[in-house]
């Protein structure tokens, strides 16, 4: 079913950068738009979602170029849909709308995947490319250095816990994770200490080898 569309002001509508998935504005296409609308060409509504923190004002999903086209007119009132996303991510909703006419480029798709990453790790290489425009294992290959980042900032708090001997329900409860993801990473974590221990046989102190391998000194 269609969302209805309704007029609002167009100063109310914040360009949100956080969740723009292009690098530029393309001040050619938004002339185009201008010129357009000035000759009485209709287009489809801004695609817009309440501001968070900002009462009466929206940001951005999809429609920036004719944003921009309103304003040059001298456009007060614009025709939009306001969207709830419900806690979909407004970034790669964006994305997915922002690919309809124009491709991505690379450097937009490595850095939209890696900004969505970033915000929600657990997000799937699938999700983000489905939203970019991108094969799974391209966007596995934007996000391999996060990804890992992420892999052993988990292994090290659950190790932690682990070592004071907190219950695997309550690890996950705490972390947010199921109870099977907690006892897959216990399963992979016999090799954790091995790195730190190599260092530590080679002489390196317990400070050198905490700030190396980001560690508390106590676990070291």
């Amino acid at each position: 079913m269609a969302l209805a569309s309704t007029q609002i002001p167009l100063f109310s509508i914040i360009l949100d950068e956080s969740i723009y998935p292009r690098k530029a504005v393309d001040h050619r296409r938004v002339a185009i738009f201008a010129e357009n609308i000035r000759d009485g060409i209709a287009f489809d509504p801004i695609e817009v979602e309440p501001f968070p923190d900002k009462p009466g004002f929206y940001r951005h999903l999809d429609g920036v170029h004719r944003w921009n086209a309103y304003k040059a007119t001298g456009a007060e009132m614009v025709t939009v849909i306001i969207r709830d996303l419900a806690g979909d991510d407004p970034l790669l909703y964006a994305a997915a709308k922002a690919i309809g006419p124009k491709q991505l480029t690379e450097e937009e798709a490595r850095d939209t995947a890696r900004r969505a990453y970033t915000r929600n790790t657990l997000l799937s290489s699938a999700d983000i490319g489905k939203a970019v425009g991108r094969a799974r294992r391209t966007v596995d290959g934007y996000i391999a250095d996060l990804r890992a980042a992420t892999q052993m900032d988990t292994d090290i708090k659950i190790f932690r816990m682990h070592r004071l001997g907190i219950p695997q329900d309550r690890m996950a409860k705490r972390m947010g994770y199921a109870r099977e993801v907690v006892r897959d990473h216990l399963a992979e974590m016999a090799v954790l200490p091995n790195p730190p221990k190599a260092d530590l046989q080679k002489g390196f102190t317990v400070v050198q080898v905490a700030e190396k391998h980001g560690w508390a000194e106590s676990m070291v």
